[in-house]
């Protein structure tokens, strides 16, 4: 079995890729668990961060969170906008943050198809 088929792709993830009104995906199942691994690394070496700047700047979490989408998106950037929400989306999730706000706010553009 390869470590392509042992990752778990989240379906909060997998559904970046998927266009509207399609039901596969627009790249390859490889290439979304590498953009996946790289996103999910994003999210938690971005933790101890995020927790250091909402404590030594006396800033909200929504702050800290809209700070790191804005640092993910600065050029060069690696991820795409989608990557970058859903990155800050899970940075939140890990810190028990609220992100209604993210869920909210207008979707960032669709990935390149």
């Amino acid at each position: 079995m390869s470590d392509d088929n042992q990752i778990y792709l989240p379906e909060s993830f997998t559904a970046l890729y998927v266009p509207p009104g399609k039901i596969k995906p627009s790249i390859g199942h490889r290439e979304m668990a590498e953009r996946y691994e790289l996103c999910e690394d994003l999210a938690n070496l971005l933790t101890e961060q995020a927790a250091n700047m909402q404590f030594t700047l006396g800033i909200t979490e929504e702050v800290v969170l809209e700070q790191c989408e804005q640092g993910l998106l600065a050029e060069p950037s690696v991820v795409s906008p989608v990557e970058a929400r859903w990155v800050v989306c899970r940075l939140a999730e890990l810190l028990n943050w609220p992100m209604a706000s993210l869920l909210q706010s207008t979707r960032p553009e669709d990935p390149a198809a």
